[in-house]
């Protein structure tokens, strides 16, 4: 007689491995965990939207002989110099502490030849980043850190962040290991020592203080540059609709797709909207109150393909930035790293430690020795490359729905796979001519 084998009892969807893993660590350690980059968990995103090519009612351009043009001004409503780009994709903030002085280089070297802007992030700018970028947006954060009035005026723009897509109404992290003394005579910080930045800013406590240091920032720089205002996706509408009547020149809305240099885990998976969710609120915002191209919208959080920046403009935006996406082209999450990354308990394409200043890459690191393996010529030119790959496709999308410029790109163009895809960006589900929330079928 045979034993019968026996069924291993289901494990818990509830309770998984993930679960209980954090709940050993939580309580071996009792403290929070810390990490940086995105969202992890699966939500609705711009791969759930599908375009709707030109056939017999569209008439497509031929792609080799018609022009797609992509050009994009941002600032056009109050600043003196509005910002002009060839190519609808910025680079995000990333700041120097959390990226190395190479990283900052490049960044600035890959964008100009792209012919696009990049920004400095909290604590300043670096002369290596000012030095290579030809366009070059200045944030303006609650921390204040490295903030000083002529470095707003050698910038070529102004992002005031209110709120980030990772962690919005929160504030992120810089550990005492990537305080090195450059960092710290920067931010006016003791070396070696954490920081963390302030979630809100310390002179003002709503919308009507915003305006005023709106037209403080305008004076300082003689109303040149555009005044950008950069809020979390997490009320897009009413937020995008303040930052206008607030008197900003653009609004950049960034969903929880994200990244952020470190912050703690459970803001990153569980405050804030999909970037999909967040667009077409901050639209028709822009629309109810006139504004909408004039008052331009830049949107950033999980941007990676061509098809990517083409869907966020059909839905309305006139922009992206990229952050996450620039640091992988750069060699971020590099294979050819992985025994490093094993070594430290990770893999490439999962490592998000970038907080502990250990990366492999020389990318989000202040250690001499790891920063001096990212060549910023070579990485300047691989983001080229990448930020061009994304226009190429970007043009090939807008000339396959019969566009001359990717700006027209409308939701028209677009259908959507799921439900709750349908229902976040205002456009049909595929088959159907059904918008879930509007009525019809």
């Amino acid at each position: 007689m045979t034993d019968t084998p026996r069924t291993l009892p289901r494990q818990s969807w509830t309770f998984s491995n993930e679960v209980n893993a954090e709940i050993r660590r939580a309580a071996a350690t009792g403290i929070y965990d810390i990490r940086g980059g995105g969202a992890k968990r699966r939500v609705p995103h711009f791969d759930d939207l599908l375009f709707l090519g030109a056939s017999m009612s569209r008439y497509p351009l031929e792609g080799y002989r018609e022009r797609c043009d992509t050009r994009v001004t941002l600032g056009t409503r109050f600043a003196k110099t509005p910002v002009q780009l060839d190519i609808p994709i910025t680079i995000a903030g990333m700041s120097f502490g959390a990226l190395s002085a190479n990283a900052k280089e490049a960044l600035g070297r890959g964008a100009t030849l792209a012919g696009t802007s990049t920004t400095t992030g909290d604590g300043g700018m670096t002369e290596e980043e000012r030095g290579h970028s030809a366009k070059l947006v200045y944030q303006y954060l609650p921390s204040r850190y490295g903030m000083n009035p002529e470095d707003l005026r050698r910038a070529d723009a102004i992002e005031i962040v209110v709120g980030q897509g990772a962690k919005p109404g929160g504030g992120g992290m810089l550990l005492g290991q990537k305080i090195t003394e450059r960092v710290a005579g920067m931010r006016d910080l003791p070396v070696g020592i954490d920081q963390r930045s302030a979630c809100r800013h310390p002179d003002w406590t709503g919308p009507d203080d915003l305006e005023i240091k709106i037209l403080e920032l305008r004076e300082i720089t003689g109303w040149e540059k555009p005044i950008y205002v950069k809020v979390g996706g997490a009320r897009p509408y009413y937020d995008t609709a303040l930052a206008v009547k607030a008197g900003a020149d653009v609004v950049v809305v960034d969903g929880m797709q994200g990244g952020t240099a470190a912050t703690q885990d459970v803001f990153i998976e569980n405050v804030g909207l999909p970037t999909l969710a967040c667009i077409r609120p901050a639209v028709r915002a822009l629309q109810d109150l006139d504004m909408h191209r004039e008052v331009q919208l830049v949107v950033s959080g999980g941007i990676r393909t061509g098809a990517d920046v083409a869907k966020a403009l059909a839905l309305g935006a006139d922009a992206v930035s990229i952050g996450t996406a620039a640091l992988v082209a750069l060699g971020d999450n590099d294979p050819a790293h992985e025994a490093e990354y094993r070594a430290m308990g990770t893999t490439a394409g999962a490592y998000d430690d970038w907080h502990e200043g250990r990366d492999p890459a020389g990318i989000t690191t202040q250690d001499p020795a790891l920063a001096a393996r990212l060549d910023p010529v070579e990485g300047g030119r691989r983001l080229r490359n990448y930020l061009s790959v994304l226009t190429l496709e970007c043009q090939t999308i807008a000339r396959a729905c019969g566009k001359s410029h990717v700006h027209n790109l409308e939701p028209e163009d677009l259908c959507a796979l799921t439900i709750e895809a349908a229902a976040m960006a205002g456009v049909p589900l595929a088959g159907t001519d059904w918008i879930p929330g509007r009525g019809g079928m």
